[in-house]
């Protein structure tokens, strides 16, 4: 093609749309390639956000939100533990509607959509790149200055630019469903129910929520004891329902830039390892990834050298979190129901839930300084560094 562009964004989540709003709002020609037929299609993710990522990224706060202020978690024997502030920590938003906002920002500043646009790679020239591109049962090539990949997790567009691979991750299912008397999110624990991760029951409209799970190995089994013991509980009307499934990454790409390219979001791994949350961590990296491609533009350089700064800065935002969130998870991975129990004990016991929500640092979105401030607690130290000893290796 003739025309080339600024920069070239493929995939159309909150990293890629936030990203392509920034640049089109600074003048530039910005051109996002979605493979599904529309924003938000399909879309495997309970829509839980924290109030932070809402006040930091306010484009999208049009969307429909629940406010969720309290969370009750299940331990294996059923024991549950309750979590509530009186202020908001998060919000329930329609994922859908919440990448269709982003994305219709970024169309009023100018960014161009092409949907059911499958980018099957990227070719670097010395002073471009190029897109090869299904679209619509036809092949065609589109050009730009630099590309951005911010596909989700599980494209193949890092690791045939020589950016590696995901090395760790984890396998999400979630469904839609009629729920019974369920005002507030609630967490399950268990190897029955979801070995070494968790599910959930997240209300959102009115009579609807979602209920999903994190596992490594059979998610369509163990979603369907899981939706089978919500029913039995009467939380929810029918079992019979549509399930989602997709990828989670645990752990970042070892590498996010080269020569005219950066990867941001779920195909970078910025997501909060404890969690598998993913929007607020790759929106602030798509706004660090707007800024170093700005400043490439204006120098007309775009080495890996200039784009190192885009990897540099998000990891001294974010490279500690993560590394301090994997490490937790993989501790609690090893667990048995028995240990999980005794955790649990000891947390109602000394009443440490109730010493981190009463915490001035408390966030919903930074799990770090919550996880270390729990191995403060004598009793707990104690208990994890003896369990940690019977467990290694990690």
């Amino acid at each position: 093609m003739s025309e080339t562009y600024d920069a070239m964004v493929v995939g159309a989540g909150p990293a890629g749309s936030y990203l392509a709003y920034r640049l089109a709002k600074l003048g530039y020609k910005v051109l996002v390639f979605e493979r599904r037929p529309k924003v938000g299609d399909a879309v495997c993710c309970t829509g839980i956000v924290g109030k932070e990522c809402l006040d930091r990224f306010p484009i999208a706060n049009d969307t429909p939100a629940v406010q969720a202020n309290s969370a009750t978690f299940y331990a294996p024997s059923g024991e549950s533990l309750s979590l509530r502030k009186e202020t908001a920590q998060a919000y329930v938003v329609d994922r859908a509607a919440f990448d269709n906002a982003l994305a219709r920002r970024a169309q009023d500043e100018g960014a161009e959509y092409l949907m059911s646009a499958r980018v099957n790679d990227l070719v670097l020239f010395d002073h471009r790149v190029r897109a090869d591109v299904e679209l619509g049962g036809r092949t065609g090539n589109f050009e730009g200055k630099v590309a951005v990949i911010s596909t989700g997790f599980g494209a193949s567009l890092p690791g045939k630019l020589g950016l590696g691979k995901i090395s760790d991750f984890v396998l999400g299912a979630q469904a839609e469903v009629d729920i019974k008397g369920v005002d507030e999110v609630e967490i399950y624990m268990g190897q029955s129910i979801a070995p070494g991760f968790f599910a959930w029951l997240v209300p959102t409209t009115s009579g609807r929520g979602l209920a999903g799970l994190l596992t490594r190995r059979d998610p369509p089994s163990y979603l369907k004891n899981f939706l089978s013991k919500l029913h039995e509980q009467g939380k929810i009307a029918s079992t019979d329902v549509e399930c989602n499934y997709g990828g989670i990454p645990l752990r970042p790409l070892s590498r996010t830039y080269r020569d005219r390219v950066v990867v941001v979001g779920d195909a970078a791994g910025q997501v909060k390892p404890t969690t598998g949350g993913g929007v607020y961590y790759g929106m602030l990296c798509a706004d660090i990834a707007a800024d170093t491609i700005h400043e490439a533009l204006c120098a007309d350089d775009f080495s890996a050298e200039r784009l190192a700064d885009y990897e540099q800065r998000w990891k001294r935002i974010l490279a500690k979190e993560i590394q301090i969130g994997y490490l937790a998870r993989r501790f609690y991975e090893k667990l048995s129901d028995s240990q999980i129990e005794h955790i649990f004990g000891i947390i109602q016991a000394d009443r440490i839930h109730e010493d981190l929500l009463r915490s001035p640092d408390f966030s919903f979105d930074w799990h770090g300084d919550a996880i270390l401030r729990v191995l403060g607690h004598r009793t707990m130290a104690r208990t994890i560094w003896r369990m940690a000893k019977s467990l290694l290796p990690l």
